[in-house]
């Protein structure tokens, strides 16, 4: 049995980049992590699943609105936005781990990210720190690798899909992330949850 559950990715920081360069602000990824790194954390989490930030046509805009419609201070300036984003992101992995982990009834003591989210080093740490797990990131062309390897084991080259993955294991560089700071995270993950409960008390009141 594979369990499988989705949850948002870089989509919300790519809607931020995009919105900002619609207004004539062109941002690189390392400009937007230079800022994000600039701010405290912490300060403000949203759910990134939220109905909200789906399809908005300001990203930016959009997470300020629902920091503000749950309580907490709006991010006021480019790096506090991406901050919020990558940390949520980061908050989101550690309540689906939960989840995961009650289902099978033990503990996951890796977390695996591979694909173009790897390259973003914050989200890599803030996930560590966020689920006090290691993290393994890498590949980044995990979608080519893994086509690749499925027409290898079809073709009869490797064996089974384990074989494929050793062969992956043994090609590809990853890197590794030790959770730190993981107190804060603990009590950001508390506040993230009640929350939560309240949104979904809120919503089903109306």
């Amino acid at each position: 049995i594979r369990l499988l559950k989705n949850i948002t990715g870089l989509w919300l920081v790519q809607e931020c980049r995009r919105a900002w360069a619609k207004q004539g602000r062109q941002h690189s990824w390392d400009e937007l992590n230079a800022f994000a790194a600039s701010v405290s954390p912490l300060a403000s989490l949203v759910d990134p699943d939220d109905p909200s930030l789906m399809a908005p046509d300001d990203m930016p805009e959009a997470i300020r609105a629902l920091c503000r419609r749950t309580g907490q201070p709006a991010p006021d300036n480019s790096g506090a936005v991406i901050r919020c984003a990558v940390e949520s992101l980061a908050i989101k992995c550690r309540s689906v781990l939960g989840m995961l982990e009650e289902l099978i009834g033990g503990r996951l003591e890796t977390i695996h990210i591979v694909g173009g989210g790897t390259q973003n080093r914050q989200l890599c740490q803030a996930t560590a720190d966020a689920c006090g797990r290691q993290v393994v990131a890498g590949p980044v062309e995990a979608t080519a690798i893994g086509n690749v390897m499925m027409q290898a084991v079809a073709a009869g080259a490797v064996g089974s899909i384990a074989q494929a993955r050793e062969v992956v294991r043994r090609s590809c560089t990853v890197e590794t992330y030790e959770p730190k700071q993981t107190a804060a995270w603990d009590a950001a993950y508390e506040r993230f949850q009640a929350m939560r409960a309240a949104t979904v008390a809120q919503d089903e009141a109306q």
